[in-house]
């Protein structure tokens, strides 16, 4: 149904959750402008909602938490312009924000040329959400060939000493989700791992143990496709 972006603020507002907000701050959710709202209740209010890029745009400048994320559900990726991309990004001051967005963009044009753009940026969301791209952009673009994806992992090596929360984690996750796809992209992705282990540094080494430890198990190679 249509709805304004008023009444929709309305209905966050009623369901917000003080004690929510405090255990969602202690998974790394900034709390600044969050009212605790899960993300399954805002793909429930989605449901509800005619997807609009003006509604999108309303939700988005309200800087309300949840109203971003649920903004992302009513968008569409052939309505997001490159500017867009580029005002949302350095709005992103959470993790949870950062990785439901990067849904929405990975769909968009611009996915691949934004990975090579923010993985170099020094904002922290803005780099996290590069990686993020890396490992939607790996599960979903089902039509991409493996030499089309296969460019992230020069970028994955180079930023593998980010010692930032938010964005190691990232960069872990898309090593994981490239060696996850096929047995071609798992040896790869080894490959880079076992580089990345070699570096003299704290972060390169959980980065490479960890995704190592995932992708060499017998579990992930039995599942993997040729």
């Amino acid at each position: 149904m249509s709805v304004q972006a008023d009444d929709l603020i309305v209905l966050l507002h009623t369901l917000a959750n003080a004690d929510n907000v405090v255990g969602m701050a202690r998974y790394g959710i900034n709390p600044h402008g969050t009212l605790g709202i899960s993300i399954y209740e805002l793909r429930r209010i989605a449901k509800t909602v005619e997807p609009s890029h003006a509604l999108a745009e309303e939700l988005w400048s309200t800087g309300i938490h949840e109203a971003r994320i649920l903004a992302s559900y009513v968008e569409r990726p052939e309505w997001v312009s490159e500017d867009q991309l580029e005002r949302w990004v350095l709005d992103f001051d959470s993790w949870d924000v950062c990785d439901q967005v990067v849904e929405l963009f990975a769909g968009t044009p611009y996915a691949y040329a934004k990975v090579f753009d923010w993985s170099q940026r020094p904002e922290e969301f803005v780099k996290r959400a590069a990686f993020a791209l890396i490992a939607e952009l790996a599960v979903h673009d089902k039509k991409a060939s493996d030499e089309k994806l296969a460019q992230f992992f020069p970028v994955i090596l180079r930023e593998a000493c980010d010692g930032r929360n938010f964005v190691k984690k990232a960069v872990n996750w898309a090593l994981r989700n490239l060696g996850k796809r096929n047995r071609e992209l798992n040896r790869q992705a080894i490959e880079t791992a076992r580089q990345i282990q070699q570096i003299d540094d704290r972060t390169a080494r959980w980065i490479a143990s960890d995704a190592l430890r995932e992708l060499t198990s017998e579990k992930r190679q039995k599942s993997l496709k040729d």
